[in-house]
């Protein structure tokens, strides 16, 4: 009877680890993908300044190739890069501008990417 409980109780335990790993681990892939999508976010408002300069003057050409890239350095991006391209399509005389950003961190089984597209004229 004793051996019995004993054996019960370690499957228990057992089974109680190997869901707070999974926990874990799923916890840092959650954090990742926030932080790819922070990445994105920032590429994209980078972007938007050097395709819509603030101060009213000519902004960058869609054509450069990639139109906007980043390795971020600062506190709680470091280790992500931001990856920008642009595309312009021209209907009725009017001007569309998309901008699509690429946000990646990590490496490895810790990496992860998120991508933002925005649409502009």
């Amino acid at each position: 009877m004793a051996l019995f409980v004993i054996t019960v109780l370690a499957v228990i335990l057992a089974t109680m680890a190997s869901m707070q790993n999974n926990s874990a681990s799923s916890s840092g892939l959650q954090t990742q993908s926030h932080r790819a999508l922070f990445s994105a976010e920032s590429g994209i408002e980078a972007a938007l300044n050097l395709l819509i300069p603030p101060d009213g003057s000519a902004g960058r050409s869609c054509s450069t190739v990639p139109f906007y890239y980043y390795d971020f350095l600062v506190t709680g991006l470091n280790g992500c890069s931001a990856t920008v391209s642009c595309s312009v399509i021209s209907v009725s005389s009017v001007d569309y501008y998309t901008l699509v950003s690429t946000g990646q961190c990590g490496s490895g089984l810790d990496a992860s990417q998120k991508t933002i597209e925005i649409r502009i004229k």
